[in-house]
């Protein structure tokens, strides 16, 4: 990013934060000088400003014709060390973790909003137990129990000899083998709980400049009553809140006011906000809104008490089931005491994850429940006594065939598709009174974006247990050699065939927005050639300008074709649960005696498929190897965490953690901070990612600080991809209520763009409407004296090349009122408050155009 240009002298003293977008940048490359200085902030995130620029609020007399700039630079949030490249493997997670916040808004339907999460957050869990489950099957099933079983598939492995049944060592019993492989998975388990703790002490610990007030926090390890459905919840414990049902509340000694009363509205200094009923923030704005620590504490353990106990069950299952037929009656009793208590602590694991969600109203720095905090314990405890139960000497016991309980992938499919079909009903209900007509997907798009997570789950689980499978198995498609010693579990092999089948059809929708394209381009050149009134028009310099607009247009159609990706998933996993159950096995045996061309196209898409689902894990593994040693690779996966890490963890724990919830505190203390002390004015220049992160942290500043701000989007998503995905937090209603409560905001985009957009929002009363013209890209069409090469077409960089960029920025500038004096002394800064209190005030009926 080039520096900033010099604004006209007007209003006093003033300072430009430029916050960059995804991909992340350089200090040095934002202020346009290779000497700059870090002045608040850790390695992680900080405010970096030219060196010459750091004693600018001692010297403002250097200023009066330009505004200081300085540079926050958080890319290290997502693309820092090596390490966070194995976040790749979280993927999934991550996107679960999206479909929460995709819910259409949900005013008035405060028990809708409250079941959406809910079954969020269960399809959530589902996720945690599918990977651990595929984590069983490799080590438990295929490994210790199929192949150590076998003669054929041991001899050939020396690392399997100490515990290969034809040697009759000690580890030969197939319970002391299953004991033994259950360290892996449980391993899985426990390096999952250190990444999400040791995130969750870094991220969400970061809390929002509020008025809240320490003395009157709750007790430690208060809770409040009543389950998250009834009207019994404890006030200021709402699941789920809904963004337009009431601002911000004030705390309590022991509870959050009711959302119908009136509170006077916190900000960042203590006082009331001023605004009227029409005015009030939506959750964006609310204190509690980047504070989750005590929902991700509370599903973390949730989740690892899950994963310890589908850890347990696979170990207990197979011991039980043969206790059943042993004349030992002591450890029948305790089979079915372990039983027992694995139903019990599953539904503690259940109850936790429904009876809350987020808590945005204030913020919540209560304690949880030692049933909560002792729950991963306890479980932890039950999978060490079914080790020992499994590991009891039983020489009569012999393995064969696959491990029991084979049918847990059938029933986590099962539950996965109900609880989307679920969430899809209800998303049409919150949708229906409102009716957007840019809402992705008319409101589903939570619910396909969690199929697709689901699907995602579903690939690499059962990439995986193929690949897994197709090593212990040697040469040949697992499960289909005659007398084969390892075989994968028969469902995954029918998941794993209808990917071939689902490349297919996406064939057409990708072929008619190829066309669709195509048609676009033509259509475009003579609008290219009319805007940029070209004497002697270039074919060539016309095609690639009409193609960069057309190509840019593209994203307009991502809605439609996640929703035929999604659908596609979801009838053919119900056809691959339907045809594993029906046949009882895989889908090459399945169709014997079939029509030749009929069966023959059963064995290729089995074939192709375990090539294809054991590749796409291969991938994602190598991508993040690649990425753990080439910064630029790692860069690139960075840019996949800057979109998808947005939004707090409110589903999985385990997802990567939220940046946000460190970078809206920085930006916001900051900009309460500089103002408070100087007075001035400053414009928040966010691009890309960077206009996000703007928008939220203006939400968050308090009335005083509001009045004294002004925003600058360039490229930026906010409509055309939040705006759609995210309605109920960045709908239409939302932003407008931005641009009234922002003292005044500019919004710059092009044609050429893949990701900005215009935000479509209207001018209202004084206010003139935030999007400007669309900017021509390239500048020029051809060479001129002035531009003698050929301009390139910037797409979605360098906004601040353009000179429109420079003359926008200094009319914002000149809205701004004027810069207070500078107060200086103890109790100055109360003075300065009330003084730009009464500012703020006097000038709200002033134009701001």
């Amino acid at each position: 990013m080039p520096p900033a240009t010099p604004a006209p002298k007007s209003g006093g003293a003033a300072l430009e934060l430029l916050v960059h977008g995804v991909g992340g940048a350089t200090p040095q490359d934002m202020l346009g000088d290779p000497r700059t200085v870090r002045v608040t902030g850790d390695t992680t995130a900080a405010m970096h400003r030219r060196a010459d620029d750091l004693d600018a609020e001692d010297h403002p007399e250097r200023y009066a014709e330009r505004p200081v700039p300085e540079a926050y630079c958080w890319s290290n949030l997502t693309s820092g060390n090596g390490a966070r490249a194995l976040w790749l493997l979280l993927l999934p997670f991550m996107v679960v973790n999206l479909a929460h916040w995709m819910r259409p808004p949900g005013k008035g339907h405060p028990r809708l909003v409250r079941l959406y999460g809910v079954l969020v957050r269960l399809v959530a869990l589902t996720l945690t137990v599918l990977l651990t489950a595929a984590a069983c099957e490799v080590a438990l099933d295929l490994t210790a129990w199929q192949c150590a079983g076998s003669a054929v598939c041991a001899e050939d492995r020396a690392w399997l000899g100490f515990v290969s049944a034809e040697r009759g060592g000690w580890w030969s019993q197939p319970g002391r083998r299953l004991a033994l492989a259950a360290t892996v998975p449980a391993a899985l388990v426990g390096l999952l709980w250190y990444l999400s703790n040791r995130t969750w002490s870094a991220y969400e610990a970061q809390r929002p400049p509020t008025g809240y007030d320490e003395a009157h926090a709750e007790p430690a390890g208060a809770e409040p009553t009543g389950f998250g459905f009834g009207s019994g919840q404890a006030e200021g414990d709402q699941d789920d809140s809904d963004s337009e049902e009431s601002d911000l509340v004030v705390c309590g000694p022991a509870q959050c006011e009711p959302s119908g009363s009136e509170p006077a509205q916190m900000t960042g200094t203590g006082s009331a906000d001023p605004a009227g009923p029409s005015d009030l923030r939506p959750a964006l704005g609310r204190a509690g809104f980047w504070y989750g620590r005590r929902l991700v504490a509370r599903l973390r353990a949730a989740h690892t008490a899950a994963g310890f106990l589908t850890v347990a069950a696979a170990v207990t299952g197979a011991a039980a089931r043969h206790d059943r037929h042993a004349p030992d009656v002591l450890l029948e009793v305790f089979a079915w005491t372990l039983q027992t208590a694995l139903v019990v602590l599953g539904a503690v694991v259940l109850w936790v994850v429904c009876r809350r969600g987020r808590s945005e109203k204030c913020l919540d720095l209560r304690l949880e429940r030692t049933l909560v905090t002792w729950l991963p314990g306890t479980s932890l405890v039950v999978l060490a006594l079914a080790v020992v139960h499994a590991g009891w000497s039983r020489p009569d016991w012999r393995s064969a065939g696959t491990l029991p309980g084979d049918a847990t992938f059938g029933i986590l499919t099962l539950a996965q598709g109900g609880l989307v079909v679920a969430l899809g009903l209800v998303a049409h209900l919150l949708h229906r009174p409102h009716r957007e007509q840019r809402t992705a997907l008319f409101g589903l798009g939570g619910p396909a974006v969690a199929m697709l997570a689901c699907a995602l789950g579903g690939v690499m689980s059962g990439g995986v247990a193929q690949r897994v499978a197709d090593w212990l198995d040697g040469p040949g498609t697992p499960g289909m050699g005659a007398g084969s010693p390892v075989a994968p579990p028969v469902l995954l092999s029918w998941q794993a065939s209808v990917i071939p089948v689902l490349l297919l059809m996406l064939l057409a929708p990708v072929l008619f927005l190829a066309l669709r394209t195509a048609r676009a381009v033509r259509r475009l050149g003579p609008v290219v050639e009319a805007e940029y009134d070209a004497e002697v028009p270039d074919p060539v310099r016309t095609g690639r300008i009409a193609a960069g607009r057309a190509t840019a247009g593209l994203t307009d159609s991502a809605p439609g074709f996640v929703g035929i990706v999604s659908g596609a998933t979801l009838l053919l996993g119900a056809g691959s649960v339907a045809g594993a159950w029906i046949s009882g096995s895989v889908p090459g045996r399945a169709f014997d005696g079939a029509h030749p061309a009929v069966e023959s196209a059963a064995d290729t898409a089995q074939s192709l498929g375990s090539w294809m689902i054991g590749f796409g894990f291969l991938l994602f593994v190598t991508w993040g190897r690649r990425a753990y040693k080439d910064r630029s690779a790692r860069r690139t996966i960075g840019i996949l965490w800057d979109v998808g890490t947005f939004w707090p963890r409110a589903a999985h724990p385990f997802a990567p953690p939220c940046y946000a919830e460190r970078a809206v505190p920085d930006l916001t203390w900051r900009m309460c901070s500089w103002t408070r002390r100087t007075g001035g004015r400053l414009v928040l220049s966010g691009h890309s990612q960077g206009s996000v992160l703007a928008a939220a942290a203006v939400w968050q500043l308090p009335p005083v600080t509001r009045g004294r701000v002004a925003l600058l989007t360039y490229g930026s998503p906010l409509e055309r991809l939040y705006g759609r995905w995210f309605p109920a937090y960045f709908g239409p209603g939302s932003l407008r209520a931005l641009h009234r409560t922002v003292h005044c905001w500019s919004n710059l985009y092009r044609a050429t763009d893949p990701i900005g957009g215009p935000v479509r929002v209207p001018a209202e009363g004084a206010k003139p409407a935030v999007d400007r013209a669309v900017l021509l890209d390239p500048l020029v069409y051809g060479r001129t004296h002035e531009h003698p090469l050929p301009e390139p077409i910037l797409g979605h960089s360098d906004y601040q090349a353009d000179p429109v960029f420079a003359a926008e920025r200094s009319v914002l500038l000149d809205r701004l009122p004027p810069a207070l004096p500078r107060q200086r002394g103890g109790d100055a800064d109360a003075d300065a408050d009330e003084q730009a209190d009464r500012t703020d005030q006097g000038s709200s009926g002033r134009s701001s155009g």
